[in-house]
């Protein structure tokens, strides 16, 4: 069991959630880590960079001068690359950069992601976000109670409007709903911030891994 200290936003450790690492995936797997990282890296490349080749350049087919003769380099049509105004030699064309992965493994990457996390003492639990109106001011203050000094990805219940509002405006600090959580978002920022009820929703959510069904 890994236990997680349950703090105030004022910075005050009230408690502490135990978090079952079984359910977690056991063990922490960079392997898995990183192709996941890399398929979500992947997947928002837009691909639609492309340019021209000579064949989609306008302009005529004609050599411009005879070969021989003229005293001048030798040249062929207006648009070789050689010109100016002419296709590209490697014209770049839209291509797809997805990557697919199973679902089993996307899900075993998430949770492995936030027994990262928890082994390195990266999730900051609070017992509450009690905000009655956005106030960013406030999320900051929160943030330097808590120890928070570099980026930061805040879960949060997709009910708590104002928690979301509150953390959008600062730098370094992305915002995501719990259920949404995934590999690439976790890595990409060094805390997880998320409030003792919707962490602890999200574990009942759980299940155990298949190899961990059978060794029971």
């Amino acid at each position: 069991m890994i236990e997680i200290p349950v703090h105030t936003i004022d910075g005050k450790q009230t408690g502490s959630v135990k978090l079952d690492e079984t359910l977690l995936g056991g063990e922490i797997r960079p392997s898995l880590l990183k192709q996941a990282y890399v398929m979500y890296h992947a997947n928002k490349r837009q691909g639609s960079a492309r340019t021209r080749s000579r064949g989609l350049v306008e302009g005529s087919t004609r050599k411009l001068y005879r070969q021989k003769g003229t005293g001048n380099a030798r040249r062929g049509a207006v648009r070789t690359n050689v010109m100016k105004g002419g296709g590209v030699a490697f014209a770049k064309t839209q291509k797809d950069w997805r990557q697919q992965m199973p679902v089993k493994m996307r899900r075993l990457a998430t949770r492995n992601a936030v027994l990262a996390k928890a082994v390195d003492g990266e999730i900051k639990i609070v017992d509450k976000f009690d905000f009655a109106a956005p106030k960013t001011k406030q999320f900051a203050a929160a943030l330097g109670a808590l120890g928070i000094d570099r980026s930061c990805l805040l879960a949060v219940n997709p009910a708590d409007v104002n928690t979301r509002l509150s953390a959008r405006n600062i730098a370094d600090i992305g915002v995501i709903e719990m259920d949404q959580l995934n590999a690439y978002d976790l890595l990409s920022r060094r805390f997880l911030l998320v409030d003792q009820a919707t962490f602890q929703a999200w574990v009942d959510g759980l299940k155990p891994t298949k190899k961990v069904e059978e060794a029971a």
